[in-house]
């Protein structure tokens, strides 16, 4: 490509020779038109000692390269240009455009490569954002279609594999009451049965409560919080205390987010905790959001356990996506206090 390029400027460089040579012979003809012997002059004459016909050659010579050279040089400037344009299109790189210079017909391919840039520009600009909401669709209903089996799953569990523990430990509660005169050893394994079943129940309820929708559907956080809190009421018989601040404004992100760590915090005190009061506070300050879950349960070793909970960890990260903290506090037999603050920084949004 570069020797195409440079044959240009040489091209130039001999057409110009010719030229120059043709028009020196013109004006010695012109010259010497009177003269006996004509252009046969030119070999006889001798200036500086050496013949006119050599100096004559000299000069085309370097006429015909300085003026080859000065008119080629600014078109295989242009012309170079054009092709590194062309050449970074090639590549894809079509942000790049050709200096303009002039208004030839050079100047015009410029403008014309140039415009072609900018519309394969916005043509792969608009396949790309098409692509990103293509992927966010497909997002979208992937979430749908895990949502409605959720759903699905938490509706069968509880309509049938919590019923059938539910029964399981009521018959096992009979059982042991008529076999009161029995051995200690039969009393014992009917405890141990009920344990299980007992234990199961706590599962499957933190199961149901994982399956639940992941995000508040359509609703503020405080109702998603009451309802929540009012199931847990009317299904398991626990004591809860909500107070949530009137006037709290938090963005629809950090909602899900809060709500959903409010939930994985109600899985852990359902499956662990044995607690039967809960009590949850929502407060807002002019420099953050702060979430507390309180619980009379039989508690915890917090160093020991929140390195290996999955549970905890999964809250921890909720938070830090969010820019907040989370605190455990835990007193063996006493309770657990769970302590979010997120620091606000959506005023006036």
């Amino acid at each position: 490509m570069r020797k195409r390029l440079a044959s240009i400027q040489w091209q130039f460089i001999r057409h110009s020779l010719i030229v120059t040579l043709l028009l020196s012979f013109l004006l010695l003809f012109i010259i010497t038109y009177e003269e006996t012997r004509g252009l046969l002059l030119v070999f006889d004459r001798k200036l500086l000692g050496v013949p006119i016909i050599i100096l004559m050659i000299a000069v085309i010579m370097v006429t015909g390269l300085i003026s080859g050279y000065i008119q080629a040089d600014p078109i295989r400037r242009r012309v170079d240009q054009l092709v590194h344009g062309a050449l970074r299109f090639e590549r894809g790189t079509f942000t790049h455009r050709v200096t303009i210079e002039g208004e030839d017909e050079l100047a015009e391919l410029a403008r014309r490569m140039n415009g072609m840039a900018q519309n394969i520009e916005e043509q792969v600009a608009s396949l790309q954002r098409l692509s990103a909401e293509r992927a966010a669709m497909q997002e979208t209903v992937k979430k749908a279609a895990v949502t409605e089996e959720r759903q699905r799953l938490a509706r069968d569990l509880h309509d049938a594999v919590s019923q059938q523990l539910f029964a399981i430990s009521m018959m096992t509660a009979a059982i042991k009451q008529t076999m009161a005169q029995e051995s200690g050893t039969t009393v014992e394994q009917v405890k141990m049965v009920e344990s299980m079943a007992n234990t199961a129940q706590a599962e499957m309820r933190a199961l149901l409560l994982h399956l639940r929708p992941a995000h508040l559907e359509g609703k503020s956080l405080e109702d998603g919080i009451k309802q929540l809190f009012e199931e847990m009421q009317k299904k398991y018989g626990m004591d809860v205390n909500v107070s949530i601040q009137e006037d709290v404004s938090v963005p629809k992100g950090i909602e899900d987010q809060i709500f959903r760590m409010i939930q994985e915090a109600i899985s852990n005190v359902l499956r662990h905790a044995k607690a039967t009061q809960l009590e949850l506070q929502l407060k807002q300050t002019n420099q953050e959001l702060k979430v507390k879950l309180i619980d009379n349960g039989i508690g915890f070793d917090a160093k020991g356990v929140q390195q290996n909970s999955y549970g905890l960890h999964t809250m921890k990260e909720r938070m830090n996506e969010i820019g907040g903290t989370l605190q455990i506090i835990s007193v063996p037999n006493k309770g657990t206090q769970i302590e979010a603050n997120i620091p606000i920084t959506w005023k006036g949004e």
